[in-house]
């Protein structure tokens, strides 16, 4: 099963709507770990599972949320209230505390993919203002029965070969 996560697009509408049209063959489910800046009903989130950013002042989505994925829990957050821009350290306590093997978060804007104590921690970049590299990421993250394989696209580029990566489970 593949899952499209991106996260920080700030406001961007447009951007949304071409990644769910460009992925809508391969990708099951399409995830953005906060702070869309967008409100509920906008189109351009539609068919996303959405959670709750520290710039989400327009609509209350939930703090966070689980889900199941290919027998996998995958833990969303944005990663505000989890200090995930000095360390991952409670954010693993959460994803222990609820079975997770995935946690997925943003607010940090810097892509990286760790497994640390068996989670395996993504953070797709942004699409608006990334920090770290100049392309503007999101990841597919395709969940098999012994390895969880992570692909980074850049928005304008496409894939980025040399970013992709696998972790055994």
């Amino acid at each position: 099963m593949k899952v499209l996560i991106v996260s920080d697009s700030h406001g961007l509408v447009n951007e949304l709507q071409v990644l769910k049209e460009r992925h809508k063959e391969e990708a099951e489910l399409f995830l953005h770990c906060g702070d869309s800046e967008l409100p509920i009903d906008d189109k351009a989130i539609s068919g996303y599972v959405v959670v709750q950013g520290n710039c989400d002042y327009y609509a209350k989505y939930p703090e966070e949320t689980i889900q199941e994925v290919n027998g996998k829990k995958l833990l969303m957050v944005h990663g505000h209230l989890y200090g995930v821009k000095s360390s991952v350290s409670r954010l693993l306590y959460r994803a222990k505390e609820v079975g997770a093997q995935i946690a997925c978060f943003g607010h940090s804007h810097y892509l990286g993919m760790e497994m640390i104590e068996d989670v395996l921690f993504i953070n797709p970049g942004s699409l608006r203002l990334p920090r770290g590299r100049m392309e503007k990421t999101y990841v597919i993250l395709s969940v098999e029965d012994k390895t969880l394989k992570t692909e980074v696209y850049d928005f304008d580029k496409g894939l980025l070969p040399e970013l992709t990566a696998e972790f055994p489970i």
